[in-house]
């Protein structure tokens, strides 16, 4: 209670003195006889609401800007006071600081979701040092030593979970309630909620570079990123206050020439009505306000847009193209299904995997992985091993010549292969003996969940192109388009592959186009776009520096929600400007001949203002 009176105790002071000015002006004329007396109830009923203004404009004016709202309001109140106007003087400007200070908890509302997010920001960390742990601050951790994280606390760096299990509630990141199991290798990041047991993690990542830093840097940094329509109104008002205050001289002035019996305090009156209502802050607070909750609302829903540009550049997108692995589907390859026809199953997997090992590509690693259970005690003498790149691995097993990879390489060994294979979509790892065919491994890569929720939903939302840009093989590229409801799709392509696409694309000057990639090799693709958009949970670094929004969530059914959310927001700051600008103009021209009082000039500036303020702020509600 004691904080909302300092907050409003100027604005309630005034409004107390001036109901009671105004009564005593109505009802007991003797007391307001004395006209300096008059005068001086009005001046004190005056000053609580005005000083800070006048405060302002005086600063203003010493730092070389004369033209802004709060000397327009001052001249204008003082104006009014000349020509005997004084509770019309005092109401215009308790009115304007009603009108600021319900900007200002407006503001607070759409700063509501960013600075929550703020305050993830782990205050300490407790690192093992000389045997014990101690607290220091995050940014004092090096990487690779060991933290423990109490139930309750937050996480204070990336690092890789040391403990057997940890439950971690990462609704402050990505706006998922979702609570994530997070076992024994897996990635912990910085700002996650610990929800249960003690846990140990060892840092991978600086706090500077870790991912709540680079969240938080990229949402404080989204609102310095001006829009081309926030823009356009600031250098607009910059020209246009000067010239409504000539105008308003003008007509203070120019009748003195043309009509006969001129009262100066008539059209001075007219004038300053005329100020008042020019005022360009309608315009000025709302547009900013509405891209600044439009990113406040992205964020809550875990999208991160990296400024306000960006908002208007994804709300005009009809073209939508989409990495596949990693963005569309999990990038997690697991084994389908084994067939072996020349020796037996267990044998022939700890073989495959024996060779595997060598191997770093994922396909070898969802092998080896799949091959650790097996109740298989053989070794096996692995020698002369060459990785053919984009083909598999050659070797000598046992001295038997084993080649195990992709089509390419049986052919390369004229491995004849039965012919139920090729009519076959899926990725295959194919075994061959001694240039005989031993048989095969299905490894696939699994589709995410919202992936073709996200699909069919852009379709809906007036995305009329949706395209698939790998560098998979043709086969596993066209089935997953096809179990995604995506007709358009090109397989086997380099990094340099996707550039050309995007820009052939491009030229099209109908198309706005965003790519949607989470690797290095999508890092130019991104770039080049019209708006890149990385996925964020285990997107590259370079992926998620170079893209212009990224999904903290992975899930690429949130494209869909950033594409709401930033036409919401466009179609809110169009409404406000259309009406700003009606409003003002009809309410000026009544007032210009007289016939709108300083009372139509208050609802003309603040309350237009406020109705404004209130419309943007409806962003923040948009919820996935």
């Amino acid at each position: 209670m004691r904080l909302f009176f300092k907050k409003y105790s100027s604005v309630i002071a005034s409004f107390i003195l001036l109901l009671i000015c105004i009564l005593i002006d109505n009802f007991n004329n003797k007391l307001f006889e004395n006209k300096t007396i008059r005068l001086l109830c009005f001046i004190i009923s005056y000053l609580p609401v005005a000083l800070p203004v006048l405060r302002y404009a005086w600063k203003e004016l010493l730092n070389g800007s004369f033209f802004n709202e709060f000397s327009l309001m001052s001249i204008a109140t003082f104006g009014a006071f000349f020509t005997g106007e004084y509770p019309e003087a005092v109401a215009v400007m308790l009115f304007y600081s009603v009108g600021e200070i319900l900007q200002e908890n407006a503001v607070a509302a759409a700063q509501k979701n960013i600075k929550s997010l703020l305050e993830v920001r782990p205050s300490i960390a407790r690192v093992l040092r000389n045997s014990k742990y101690i607290e220091v601050a995050p940014e004092k951790v090096r990487v690779g030593e060991k933290v423990q994280i109490f139930s309750g606390e937050k996480v204070p760096l990336d690092g890789i979970m040391l403990s057997e299990k940890g439950n971690f509630n990462t609704a402050a990141l990505t706006g998922e309630s979702v609570p994530h199991a997070i076992h024994c290798g897996g990635q912990v990041l910085a700002g996650m909620l610990n929800t249960e047991n003690v846990v140990e993690i060892q840092v991978t990542k600086l706090f500077c570079d870790s991912s709540l830093a680079k969240i938080i840097d990229m949402v404080q940094n989204a609102t310095e990123r001006k829009a081309p329509t926030e823009l356009l109104i600031r250098r607009f008002a910059k020209i246009y206050t000067p010239i409504v205050f000539l105008l308003a001289v003008m007509i203070t002035i120019v009748p003195m020439f043309f009509v006969q019996n001129y009262e100066f305090g008539k059209y001075l009156y007219r004038g300053l009505v005329f100020l008042v209502i020019s005022c360009p802050c309608a315009l000025v607070i709302s547009i900013p306000l509405g891209y600044f909750a439009g990113i406040g609302a992205a964020s809550h829903n875990g999208i991160l847009f990296k400024g306000a540009n960006f908002l208007d550049i994804i709300s005009k997108i009809n073209t939508v193209v989409f990495d596949k692995t990693g963005t569309l589907t999990k990038g997690i390859f697991k084994v389908q299904q084994v067939v072996c026809i020349q020796i037996e199953k267990n044998e022939f997997l700890a073989m495959t995997a024996a060779v595997e090992k060598f191997s770093n590509h994922p396909i070898a690693i969802a092998i080896v992985e799949y091959a650790k259970n097996l109740n298989f005690n053989k070794n096996f003498n692995v020698d002369k091993v060459k990785e053919i790149a984009g083909h598999g691995i050659e070797c000598v097993v046992d001295n038997k010549t084993i080649a195990i990879g992709n089509i390419k390489l049986m052919q390369k060994h004229n491995v004849l292969l039965p012919d139920k294979i090729n009519q076959i979509n899926e990725s295959f790892t194919f075994v061959a003996i001694n240039n005989q065919f031993a048989g095969y491994i299905i490894v696939a890569d699994e589709i995410k969940e919202t992936s073709a929720q996200a699909v069919s939903e852009l379709k809906q939302n007036g995305v009329n192109q949706i395209v698939i840009l790998s560098g998979d093989t043709s086969p596993i590229v066209e089935k997953t388009a096809k179990e995604l409801g995506i007709t358009e799709f090109y397989a086997e392509l380099l990094p340099e592959n996707k550039v050309e696409f995007v820009e052939k694309l491009k030229k099209n000057t109908q198309n706005a186009v965003a790519f949607v990639g989470d690797g290095i090799n999508d890092a130019p693709a991104l770039a080049f776009a019209d708006v890149g958009i990385a996925m964020g949970a285990i997107g590259s670094d370079l992926a998620i520096d170079v893209a212009d929004i990224v999904i903290q969530t992975d899930q690429p059914a949130k494209i869909v929600s950033a594409i709401k959310i930033a036409r919401e927001t466009a179609k809110i700051i169009k409404q406000n400007i259309s009406f700003a600008i009606l409003v003002k103009i009809l309410i000026m021209g009544l007032g210009t001949f007289g016939l709108a009082g300083m009372w139509a000039a208050v609802f003309a500036d603040v309350g237009v203002a406020l109705l404004c303020v209130l419309n943007s702020i409806r962003v923040l509600k948009i919820q996935r």
